[in-house]
Formats: C-alpha cells, structure tokens, sequence
C-alpha cells in the first residue's frame, strides 16, 4: 500500500470503536502498520470485551495493511508498557501514539462523586501518561544511538477542555489536563525527534450522542459533518513525516474544519510598581477586563 504515512508503525488507543476505529483504518489506509488498543468497555468504562479491536484489526486486513491487537488498560503502568512491545514485537519498530481512549461519568460538579472523579481522570489523563512515556523512553534510547526519530504523539483533548463544559467538570479538568500536557511534551521532546500535537474534535461517538443528541444527529442527504470518518485524515497527517516542523499546538476539528486553538495567552494588565492596597485591586480589575477580549462561553451555557 502507498499513502502518506507508508511503512510507519502506529498505536492508536481506544481504537474498538468511534473515532478511535475511524483513525485506525485511515492509517492504514495511508499505508502504515496498526496497533488496534481496546478494552471493549461500556461508555462508562465498565465490563470489556475483545471483540471490536478483533473486528477493526480484520477490517484493517482486509484493506491491505497489517495490525495486531492489544486489550491492555492504558491507564495501567505496565499495561502501557506492554502496548509498546506490542508494536515492537509484531513490527519491529513505533513512529506514532494516538492517545484516544476515554469515557464519560458526566454529572454537575455539586453532584460529582470521588470515585467518578478518579475514574475519568485515570482513564484520560493519566491514559495519555502511561502509554507516551514508555513510547518516549523507547525514542529517546535511539535518539540517544545516533539513530534518526521521526516520531509523533498525538492527544486527544476536547473543546471541553478548551472552553468548560456543563455537567462535564472531570472530564473537561482532564481534557484541559491533556492540552497542557501536550505543551510541555512538545518542548521537552524535540531535541530527540519527537512532536507533540493535540485534536480537539467534535463528532459523532457515543460519548457525543448523549449529551449532544441534535447537534450530533446524520442528516438525511448531503455531507456528514458530524462523522468521525471527517477527523481522522487529520491524525493520519500528524502521524506522517510531513507534519515534523508542527509540534506543541492543539487543533480544533469537526467535518471538513480545521481550526488552530489559540489557548491562553497573557493579556492585558498593569504594574503599579508597589504592593497594592486591597482596596485599589477593584478598579484595576475592572479597567483591564474592559480591554480584554471576552472569553468564549461554556459549553451548555
């Protein structure tokens, strides 16, 4: 197969199902070699099952490509390490994370329960920890070699994240979580080959459905924009040896839209060059929140 990223070895976690399947078969389409990750779990992170990554790894066969399967929690130390092997045992070799996996215990924030919390801030954030940093120990050892990396991790964060979402206060922590993240990876990595990118999509996956159930909806005639198909050409150029010189920046994507997320950046202020007095904070405050643009709104509100 030919494709623009021809001969790369790629994981992609969370790979059973929705987006995470949709990136799996346009790397392989694009021709390079897949490592199918899934637990099978529900939404909610319950119960598992092998079959989905079983049926996308047949699906990536049969367009031509290669895959192998790995059902390893990726939040999980060894779990991660083991998911790296897996590439190098079946391949001989990785050029690319996609970090994808998640689920959703959605609540208001006053509703929230401890073990919600902890549940989606494991999976998302400390799943887009474990996996990378086995991946990276690995490219930094053949940089270390003298050997050339060209090598890409890709996050996942959302525009919950970016923006806050109701009902939605883990999982937008973790999301904006990943988008820092993704940062710091991008300037600590570069020396040794390695980018670091993030998508912000929006599409249609059984995470969105729910809460976004018409926005989310197919339309009976013409272009899908919804579709998780639309995102995934995206991730396979980040994956690709074109996309090198790009690295610590968060994209936003949904149908046939690319947007670059611009984050927070220092804005206006002022330094009265002594301590300030309690009683003065009000009025500076208020002068410099007239100069700054507005932020963008919640999601929900």
């Amino acid at each position: 197969m030919g494709g623009i990223c021809d001969g790369r070895v790629v994981i992609v976690t969370g790979a059973g199902r929705g987006l995470g399947r949709e990136h799996a078969l346009e790397f392989a389409r694009q021709g390079a070699k897949v490592v199918v990750n899934d637990l099978g779990a529900e939404i909610d992170g319950t119960g598992g099952s092998e079959g989905p990554a079983h049926e996308v790894a047949e699906e990536i066969r049969k367009i031509g490509s290669e895959a192998a399967v790995n059902g390893d929690d990726v939040a999980d130390w060894e779990g991660g390490a083991r998911l790296v092997q897996t590439a190098l045992d079946n391949f001989g070799r990785l050029d690319v994370v996609v970090n994808n996996a998640g689920f959703l215990r959605d609540r208001m924030f006053v509703n929230a329960a401890e073990d919600e919390w902890d549940a989606v801030i494991r999976v998302h954030l400390k799943g887009h920890f474990c996996t990378t940093r086995h991946a990276c120990k690995h490219w930094r050892d053949q940089a270390k070699a003298g050997e050339k990396v060209d090598a890409r991790i890709i996050n996942t964060s959302s525009g919950a994240g970016l923006q806050g979402s109701i009902a939605q206060a883990t999982y937008s922590a973790a999301k904006g979580g990943i988008a820092s993240l993704t940062l710091v990876q991008a300037a600590e990595l570069r020396r040794y080959g390695i980018t670091s990118n993030a998508i912000a999509p929006s599409a249609r996956t059984r995470m969105t459905q729910g809460a976004f159930s018409e926005m989310m909806a197919k339309p009976e005639d013409g272009f899908d924009a919804m579709s998780p198909a639309n995102v995934s050409p995206f991730v396979a150029w980040l994956g690709s040896a074109d996309s090198g010189d790009v690295t610590g920046r968060v994209f936003e994507v949904q149908g046939g839209q690319i947007n670059v997320s611009d984050g927070w950046r220092t804005g206006p202020g002022v330094d009265k060059g002594a301590r300030w007095d309690p009683a003065e904070i009000g009025v500076a405050v208020r002068k410099l929140l007239e100069e700054a643009p507005e932020p963008q709104k919640v999601y929900g509100t």
